[in-house]
């Protein structure tokens, strides 16, 4: 499905500088983050309902919220404004994940979501789905010792596909679930997954470095 460009979302994006990074070759992290709690990342927030959810769950844990569409980051930014009780352990920063992972530090990562990403289903494709062995290595460097990769998805091919990859990146995969919303694991969902989840599994794994 085509996105629909939304012509004021950069700038309501850059009228909350509060909450938002749109430039992170010039705003940094620790403006946002003034405290040495663990960082979690999401690459492709969408919406936000996930990443919003999991910062009001874990006050304990700073989570950034990437997503490369401005006009899907607006709304979910939206949605952040729109709650009375804010999170305050939360930025959302716009951009893509290969030019955002240079202006991280080191091993600063604890944990990396990669919830529903494209597919991309052609072969000649593979190399830009996010769990291709480039992307692994990329997220080995931000990672800290021990950090995790967690993985949800719909498509079959991209999760057998991703299995590889962790194996040829050697990473360890400490978890695995053939159909997430049947077993008792802790779940927030995405609002993709409330979507499509009636019709098929939704594939779970969490790996680490």
């Amino acid at each position: 499905m085509r996105l629909r460009k939304i012509p004021r979302a950069l700038g309501y994006l850059e009228a909350n500088k509060n909450v938002v990074i749109t430039d992170f070759a010039n705003q940094k992290l620790s403006d946002y983050f003034k405290n040495d709690k663990p960082i979690h990342l999401e690459i492709g927030c969408g919406k936000g309902k996930f990443i919003i959810e999991m910062a009001k769950h874990y006050p304990q844990i700073n989570f950034i919220a990437l997503e490369k569409y401005d006009s899907v980051l607006l709304r979910a930014v939206e949605r952040y404004n729109a709650l009375e009780d804010r999170p305050t352990n939360l930025v959302f920063v716009l951009g893509d994940i290969l030019d955002f992972i240079p202006h991280l530090t080191k091993h600063s990562i604890a944990e990396i979501y990669l919830n529903f990403s494209d597919p991309w289903p052609k072969n000649r494709q593979a190399k830009r789905r996010l769990t291709y062995i480039n992307f692994l290595k990329q997220y080995q460097e931000i990672l800290i010792p021990g950090g995790y990769i967690v993985q949800k998805t719909d498509n079959h091919d991209l999760f057998m596909y991703s299995l590889e990859q962790y194996d040829l990146a050697d990473f360890d995969v400490i978890d695995v679930s053939y159909d997430l919303h049947k077993t008792d694991k802790f779940n927030i969902t995405t609002e993709f997954e409330d979507k499509w989840s009636p019709l098929g599994p939704i594939y779970y794994t969490k790996v680490r470095v």
